[in-house]
């Protein structure tokens, strides 16, 4: 971790991104129970591609100064990574066989499960300097 981070900041770090520790952590045994490697590997693959479209996606909404804009943004962005999910699960289910497309489903429901519980613990977003 980078110099100058305190304790508390790593942990907020790790913490933010628990669902791809718990994913990485995830594969060995889940491979080793005979979880289709295929679906497992499209699923995380979804995933993490579904996380950084996100970080890069919010750095490009924020810059929208309209409050409509915004909305607009902000609801075609969540909507392209939850369509980007669903292509996945029907891209493993196609290229492998419905234990793949499971697999898939599985695995981007563990992650988004673990995402869903961390934000809504973490409390409201914090506000964006200047806004009300």
């Amino acid at each position: 971790m980078p110099a100058g981070r305190t304790g508390s900041e790593q942990a907020m770090l790790v913490l933010r991104n628990l669902d791809l520790v718990l994913l990485a952590l995830a594969a060995a045994p889940a491979l080793v129970l005979g979880a289709p490697a295929l679906g497992f590997a499209i699923g995380a693959g979804a995933w993490v591609l579904q996380r950084i479209v996100a970080r890069v996606d919010r750095a490009w909404v924020m810059r929208a100064s309209e409050p409509r804009t915004l909305l607009g943004l902000n609801i075609a962005e969540a909507f392209g990574r939850i369509w980007l999910l669903a292509g996945a699960i029907v891209v493993a289910g196609v290229a492998g066989d419905h234990a793949d497309g499971l697999t898939a489903a599985l695995t981007i429901f563990g992650a988004y499960s673990v995402a869903f519980v961390i934000r809504v613990l973490s409390g409201p977003p914090a506000q964006q300097a200047g806004a009300r």
